[in-house]
């Protein structure tokens, strides 16, 4: 059994809780800590996250812990529970946060959790719908509900200012043009893009303003005209970042990495470029650049096959434990 020290409630969190761990082989990665909160309705976060912390583990030994919605009555991975996402805890000995979630409106205590993360320095990933993270609808005098998705006060929410940007569009047509990533001009030389020969994932782009902070683009979206790998750019429509990073600076004044992707279709992952593009991130974000490989191994661990994107066509009666190697 695996043991993780829970410091708020002083009892052990163990590989047999409503979380899925995996231990870090032998690599770079050894006595690093990855926390993948995940929780998307869409996208089949969570299907795609435990695949790529399989991925960091096995090759390249991180210790991944990867958390999910989960439905309190049946115990089951439930993107649709939008308020509960347990085993926060975990971020308390974090050195990445992965996020990958989508109109989250989690209690103030597990929430507590994430923005003390947020605010610590450490460094942050974000996923696809992570520009828009969290919506509080029903209780709009959390002293969170701040982060919401474009929120005014907070100049739009925590995807606008810790991640670069919040939900604008779709740029291109949803399910109908697919997108191919390109290094941006000036960026082929940056430690994440280090070995990367092609990016495509189904992902439509997603449209953006402008940038916040010192973004800096390091992919950018070709929007093609259809869904697979050989379809023609569209000519009418523009490369649009699609990958970033940034720096952000919260409350306690501590310089935070931050890498942001508005990829992250589930059929995303299965394109070696978009997880050696993830990979590499995961080295940046963690300062570990100078180990990042010639070329990043990402091959999959195990069959990945997540079910088609969609509004409730998560996998169904799917427990965290059914993720285990």
């Amino acid at each position: 059994m695996f043991v993780t020290l829970n410091c708020v409630s002083c009892k052990p969190m163990t590989a047999d809780g409503p979380w899925v761990i995996f231990e870090g082989k032998d690599g770079p990665g050894k006595e690093k800590h990855i926390v993948f909160v995940t929780g998307d309705e869409e996208y089949r976060s969570e299907d795609s996250m435990p695949q790529l912390a399989k991925i960091l583990a096995v090759h390249h030994g991180f210790k991944c812990t990867v958390l999910f919605a989960i439905n309190r009555e049946t115990g089951e991975i439930d993107p649709q529970t939008v308020d509960n996402i347990p085993g926060l805890e975990a971020l308390k000995t974090a050195d990445l946060m992965v996020l990958f979630t989508r109109f989250r409106e989690l209690p103030d205590e597990q929430m507590k959790l994430i923005i003390d993360y947020t605010d610590s320095g450490k460094p942050i990933m974000g996923l696809r719908t992570a520009t828009h993270a969290f919506r509080y609808k029903k209780r709009k005098d959390s002293p969170y509900a701040r982060y919401s998705f474009r929120d005014k006060g907070f100049k739009g929410g925590y995807g606008r200012q810790v991640l670069g940007e919040t939900w604008i569009s779709h740029y291109g047509s949803h399910q109908k043009e697919s997108t191919r990533g390109l290094v941006a001009k000036g960026m082929e030389n940056h430690p994440i893009a280090k070995g990367i020969e092609d990016i495509w994932g189904p992902s439509d782009v997603y449209g953006i303003t402008t940038l916040s902070g010192d973004s800096k683009p390091l992919i950018m979206g070709q929007v093609l005209k259809g869904m697979n790998p050989q379809d023609e750019p569209n000519p009418d429509k523009k490369l649009v970042p699609v990958a970033w990073t940034k720096t952000y600076i919260g409350e306690k004044e501590k310089t935070a990495r931050v890498f942001t992707t508005t990829m992250g279709h589930g059929g995303d992952l299965k394109s070696e470029g978009f997880r050696r593009l993830l990979v590499n991130a995961c080295y940046w974000c963690m300062g570990m650049e100078d180990k990042i490989p010639a070329k990043s191994k990402v091959d999959l661990v195990g069959e990945y096959d997540p079910h088609p994107i969609g509004f409730g066509g998560h996998k169904k009666g799917v427990k965290p434990s059914d993720h285990k190697l």
